[in-house]
């Protein structure tokens, strides 16, 4: 079955130890109101409980969450396993207090894309939706 024929499918998370979930959580609502079918992990997940969450629930994106500061660690972690486990067609986003000068560090690793606090919600669902649409034709 291709992406077409199915909704797209968004596991969101928010790994390490921050605890405020209140922007990722309008992020889950405007996924979901735009159609795309979202699983929310909830707090203080490990980046191999994440990767094996996204490879149990086929999920074409997965993205996180990271206001703790720990981002670079905590992506590079994700994208190597992802990389571990020849997942790297799942679209990898991250989000948060990420600072300007970080962001092609992260894409360096393997972050498709960035959104940093502030970010639209329209803007985050364009672009998964954009994605999903390459994926499809692909």
């Amino acid at each position: 079955m291709n992406m077409q024929q199915r909704r797209i499918r968004v596991l969101m998370g928010k790994p390490g130890l921050c605890g405020h979930d209140r922007g990722i959580a309008l992020v889950v609502m405007a996924l979901r109101d735009a159609g795309m079918e979202v699983i929310y992990s909830g707090r203080h997940n490990t980046p191999e409980s994440l990767v094996e969450v996204a490879l149990q629930e086929d999920v074409d994106v997965l993205g996180v969450s990271i206001l703790s500061g720990g981002h670079l660690g905590l992506c590079e972690r994700i994208a190597k396993l992802l990389e571990e486990r020849n997942a790297q067609d799942i679209v990898f986003l991250a989000g948060g207090f990420i600072p300007p000068e970080d962001i092609p560090k992260l894409k360096a690793i393997g972050v498709r894309e960035v959104f940093r606090d502030g970010a639209k919600l329209e803007d985050i669902t364009r672009f998964i939706e954009q994605v999903a649409r390459e994926r499809a034709a692909a």
